[in-house]
């Protein structure tokens, strides 16, 4: 008896269908899985076994043999348990197989019956939306399929229960699509923090525009309260952001009870990170922290302290937006358009600059701290921010005497739909060089200024398109229509002096 179940893999953000084929023939007893499955898989025979055993069905003393096509696809994860069962089920005619065709089948099996949440929920149900079919997933994950508006879900807690449902003595009611999601209230706000006038300015402008931004200053400057701030800035994520946000996560076991990242991710990995968990990689090509901030904010505080290859593996995710990881057997490609926010200290002492506090080695010590950084990196980043020490009389400054996020953030929105009334339909940061020299005021001193500028702080072709994306960033924020000469001289005190 041939009986079929569909189910899906995963390679990267992509998702190739996967049917599971089983038949059972007279034979030597044995169960065998063919098509090239990982030891996860392979695995399964023994908690299916287990499972069948607890429920009270045996497997017959007979040759089981189970196939997932394509064969020279990879397939990975616990995910194949349940369309294994199912398929092992139907071949033993305990419900009709017939029913299984018209679903995508994924779940965890514990050896009680118990089918356990597995990763991949959401663009499984959406690959099972492409194509027409319901899917059946555990039954906590049954908010995370309902987001993708499928119709047909079967969220199952027990495999008997499913058993039941297919054989028509029970129903599993289908879950209810949330109406909506609770706004993320955030602890922080802008307002708390002190003095440091350029550097709120600065997150202002990358919040609009979408620019990366580096911060240096002494240890106590503020660079990481104001880091751990920048996000209540942010417009908040579209639906289709929300979508590919939550769909990263969903591969990675991070979604949230309700089933969708509602608020842009923000990622601070440690500097002893390593190149396959910053990027993604790994023995079974996992997403890393780039493609976890995906429509989000990257912050890496202490940027020299970071191992240099591992930095410079970020050059090329910061112009294409995307990650591709090669192995020998395939390719996994992740988003990854991110806003880098990175913090550093002037030195290794951190007080390059105080006569009283600096260290013996100055000012050489400033030189080779910041020369672990490569000119190909820094050129990646828009907004150089120097901070300076906290002046005493702004740490006692009443708190309601600085802006709170909220008033920044409805200027952000504000300069954001502005650019789509400009026709805009991506971020500055994203501007295609070649029209950024139409978004200039036609003014002879500005076209002066800007050659000025351009031999000042000795730019590159790259860093120039930057500085201009930068201006029509603050333009937009004043809502100019152009690029006027007070935009391009405040875009030009975010460069980086050499």
């Amino acid at each position: 008896m041939l009986a079929k179940s569909h189910t899906v893999s995963f390679q990267g953000i992509d998702v190739h269908s996967v049917t599971v084929e089983v038949v059972i023939n007279n034979g030597l007893p044995n169960f065998n899985i063919v098509g090239l499955a990982d030891k996860a898989v392979g695995e399964s025979r023994e908690r299916i076994r287990a499972c069948f055993h607890t429920i009270g069905i045996s497997l017959p003393a007979k040759r089981i043999t189970v196939n997932l096509s394509p064969a020279d696809v990879p397939k990975e994860g616990a995910h194949f348990d349940l369309p294994i069962a199912l398929s092992i089920l139907g071949a033993l005619k305990i419900f009709d197989s017939v029913q299984l065709e018209e679903y995508t089948a994924l779940g965890e099996l514990s050896l009680d019956g118990i089918i356990n949440p597995c990763v991949g929920i959401l663009p499984a149900s959406l690959h099972a939306l492409e194509y027409n079919k319901g899917i059946i997933c555990p039954q906590q994950s049954g908010n995370e399929a309902a987001w993708t508006g499928i119709q047909n879900i079967i969220a199952a807690k027990r495999l008997l229960d499913l058993i039941n449902h297919f054989k028509g003595d029970q129903i599993i009611a289908p879950p209810v699509m949330p109406d909506s999601v609770t706004p993320y209230a955030f602890s922080v706000d802008m307002k708390e923090v002190r003095g440091q006038v350029m550097a709120r300015r600065g997150l202002e402008i990358a919040a609009a525009g979408g620019h990366n931004m580096l911060m240096s200053g002494p240890p106590g400057a503020g660079k990481s309260m104001l880091a751990q701030r920048f996000s209540t800035l942010l417009s908040p994520l579209s639906p289709e952001e929300a979508l590919e946000v939550s769909i990263i996560h969903s591969l990675s076991g991070l979604l949230p009870e309700s089933g969708l990242v509602t608020t842009r991710p923000y990622r601070d990995p440690h500097h002893s990170i390593s190149t396959p968990a910053l990027v993604g990689g790994g023995a079974k090509a996992k997403p890393g922290e780039i493609s976890l901030a995906h429509r989000g904010v990257l912050f890496l505080d202490e940027l020299p302290e970071f191992p240099r290859h591992t930095l410079e593996a970020l050059r090329q995710p910061l112009e294409t937006g995307e990650v591709l990881i090669a192995r020998a057997s395939n390719h996994a490609r992740f988003p990854a358009k991110f806003q880098l926010l990175a913090a550093m200290n002037p030195c290794r002492c951190g007080y390059l600059g105080e006569v009283e506090r600096e260290c013996s080695k100055a000012p050489l010590c400033g030189k080779d701290y910041q020369s672990k950084l490569s000119g190909p990196l820094l050129d990646r980043f828009d907004l150089f921010v120097q901070m300076q020490k906290i002046d005493p009389k702004d740490l006692v400054m009443p708190a309601d005497d600085g802006e709170d996020s909220t008033t920044i953030r409805m200027r952000v929105i504000n300069a954001i739909d502005f650019q789509k009334e400009r026709g805009q339909k991506y971020r500055n940061a994203d501007f295609k060089s070649a029209d950024l020299l139409a978004q200039l005021d036609d003014d002879a001193a500005l076209n002066d200024l800007l050659q000025k500028a351009f031999d000042k702080f000795n730019l590159s072709a790259r860093g120039f398109y930057r500085m201009l994306k930068v201006a029509r960033t603050i333009a937009d924020l004043a809502r100019h229509e152009k690029i006027v000469m007070q935009d391009l001289l405040e875009a030009m005190q975010f460069r980086r002096v050499l």
